[in-house]
């Protein structure tokens, strides 16, 4: 993309600026060490990713909490991000309907350049906050989304105009950047930084950043999931079981739920159509299933509070 002289300069400016693009000063002699010194070195360096999510638990519980408010009242949470921001996000949504039951526009991920960035870089794409604008309008974003925007750098410009967009018209925004001063950060209603410090290799953020931004997107639905009654104790009790493994897993989960036979948490499952929750309340409980599907759906989907009202 032609840039004037003066935009360039501009820009390396402001990447002078983000601790992201910084160089390592504990691996400045990477290149010449063997391989295994290679793989000490960036293992001592992820070591501080927990530590920098730990930092930020405060903010994720506050877009936890929107994003939950928002399931309830027939919202989405909709990611979207570019590069690796954005395949993480692709990622995390992608997972939700298998996991917990979610019909698959629930949690929506958006990446700059579309479906064919999922596989190989799209150039230019990020630079175009049309594109983010036009991402969210075409997937028809309303006041009761949650818009959440991936960017290590903080700065991606189809994640600045996708989130001023969505501010505008009144969604809650939330910014996901690994640097203190960002741009999505001053739009966002909710900022969270997980400062993770310069890369191994400088600018590659695939590294550090990606596995922070990966943490950060496990909590954000894995969290909001807990929080609508989508496991039972920790065990995963809204999968859907669509394969041979999935079966299994299914089956040891109803087992480890009720201390039942392989045979009985089969059978269970047989008679609910693969219904986890509703074949651990009617093992735990004895209930027949009419009763159990009522049961549940009082208890709004929480199996704890089901099981509770039944025994």
């Amino acid at each position: 993309m032609d840039v004037s002289p003066a935009e360039h300069r501009a820009l390396i400016s402001e990447l002078e600026h983000l601790i992201s693009e910084e160089r390592n000063p504990n691996t400045m002699e990477i290149d010449l060490l063997p391989t295994a010194e290679v793989l000490r070195a960036i293992n001592r360096e992820d070591r501080s990713v927990p530590d920098a999510v730990g930092k930020v638990i405060a903010e994720i519980a506050r877009a936890v909490d929107r994003i939950v408010d928002a399931f309830g009242k027939g919202g989405r949470l909709i990611y979207m991000g570019a590069g690796t921001s954005g395949r993480l996000g692709v990622l995390d949504a992608a997972e939700c309907p298998p996991t917990f039951s979610v019909p698959g526009d629930m949690v929506v991920g958006l990446i700059a350049g579309g479906a064919d960035a999922l596989v190989r870089a799209v150039e230019g794409a990020e630079d175009d906050a049309e594109q983010g604008v036009g991402a969210l309008k075409g997937i028809g974003l309303t006041q009761k989304d949650v818009v959440v925007g991936i960017a290590a750098s903080g700065r991606t410009p189809y994640v600045v105009g996708g989130l001023t967009y969505a501010k505008a018209l009144g969604a809650t925004t939330v910014a996901l950047s690994c640097n203190q001063e960002s741009a999505i950060a001053r739009i966002a209603d909710i900022a969270i930084l997980p400062v993770v410090g310069p890369e191994v290799l400088a600018g590659s953020t695939r590294l550090k950043s990606g596995t922070v931004q990966k943490l950060v997107l496990n909590m954000l639905t894995t969290a909001s999931m807990i929080r609508l009654g989508k496991c039972y104790q920790n065990l995963m009790v809204d999968l859907k079981p669509a394969n041979v493994k999935l079966m299994a897993r299914a089956a040891r989960i109803v087992m480890l739920a009720t201390g039942c036979a392989a045979e009985q948490a089969q059978e269970a499952l047989k008679r609910t159509d693969n219904d986890v929750k509703l074949a651990i309340l009617m093992t735990v409980t004895g209930v027949p299933i009419e009763e159990a599907k009522l049961t549940l759906r009082r208890a709004g989907g929480f199996l704890r509070k089901a099981i509770a009202r039944s025994i």
